[in-house]
């Protein structure tokens, strides 16, 4: 989780454990390596993930809703062009 959020291990851990105890995450053996705990969200993160995407999508659509056709159609096309690179750039590298 750690190499994911791009963070040390101890902030990782106090960011699960806050989800956790939020009831956002819930803790589940790995049947497959009894040393590793797998992390699943539950329904009400699944609900508080929607939120904030429904936000955003709010948002986006309140800034571009006077912007033609041709270019809201671009700026998606380039957005999520973007999240994807960016994506990638912030994943764990190489050098990791």
């Amino acid at each position: 989780m750690a190499d994911t959020l791009r963070v040390d291990q101890p902030r990782a851990s106090k960011l699960v454990a806050a989800a956790v105890q939020a009831g956002h995450l819930r803790r589940e053996a790995d049947q497959a390596d009894g040393r590793r705990t797998l992390l699943a969200v539950t329904p009400a993160g699944r609900e508080l993930l929607e939120s904030a995407h429904a936000f955003r999508r709010s948002v986006v659509a309140r800034v571009t809703r006077d912007w033609p056709a041709a270019e809201r159609a671009a700026f998606a096309r380039l957005f999520t062009r973007f999240m994807d690179d960016f994506g990638a750039a912030n994943g764990p590298s190489e050098e990791d």
